[in-house]
């Protein structure tokens, strides 16, 4: 497989040239380095490579502005994201605008040619501790969304541990009718049906239980 052609941005100027060192050591081909969001969004027009690995704060536009304008303009370019933000919502930025890369500058060197090759093969790579953190309460997020006000109710009484019965006693409701409610919880969350699992699923999301 051939080498792809690499773009690097970073207003660090000794992590660019240190990123830059290391792919070429690697026998990447970097076609430009930018120190700044405009250049390297104006570079990416001009010489098209295979992948942009991006800063996300820079001057004058930030990676994830990039990202957004490539997709805008449907450029072919791989956008991979280079940062120290861990948030969730830069994460969700990320994946809103198919940004198809993102490393944490802690790990970068250790899992750049892996992403790299991964990206080029039009498969998504991001560092497997952002991953982790944030992969599971995405498809949370969505799943969330399709429960009705009464049945978020119950699950964040679920996950204060009360039983169907006490769940039924507490909003004047008949167990048959909290006993409907769980099982479409668990039908629209795709919960297995083993004891206790909709307790601990509700009590490792009850922060999105908003």
């Amino acid at each position: 497989m051939l080498r792809p052609n690499i773009l690097i941005a970073d207003d660090h100027p000794l992590l660019l040239k240190g990123l830059e060192e290391f792919l070429k050591e690697k026998k990447y081909t970097i076609i430009a380095t930018c120190t700044d969001g405009l250049s390297a969004y104006n570079t990416i027009i001009k010489e098209k490579p295979d992948v942009a690995i991006l800063d996300i704060e820079m001057p004058n536009m930030t990676g994830i502005d990039i990202a957004k304008k490539c997709k805008r303009h449907h450029i072919n370019t791989k956008i991979v994201l280079n940062t120290l933000h861990k948030e969730k919502k830069i994460f969700e930025e990320a994946i809103k605008y198919n940004i198809h890369g993102y490393l944490l500058k802690e790990f970068a060197l250790t899992e750049i040619e892996e992403c790299i090759d991964s990206v080029c093969k039009g498969i998504p790579y991001f560092s497997e501790k952002i991953h982790k953190r944030f992969s599971h309460s995405i498809e949370s997020d969505v799943n969330i969304e399709s429960l009705t006000p009464s049945e978020i109710k119950i699950l964040k009484l679920i996950a204060d541990e009360m039983t169907s019965m006490q769940v039924a006693d507490f909003l004047s409701i008949s167990v048959r009718t909290v006993e409907k409610h769980r099982a479409n919880i668990i039908k629209k969350l795709d919960i297995d049906q083993k004891p206790n699992s909709l307790l601990i699923w509700s009590q490792k999301n009850k922060e999105l239980l908003v």
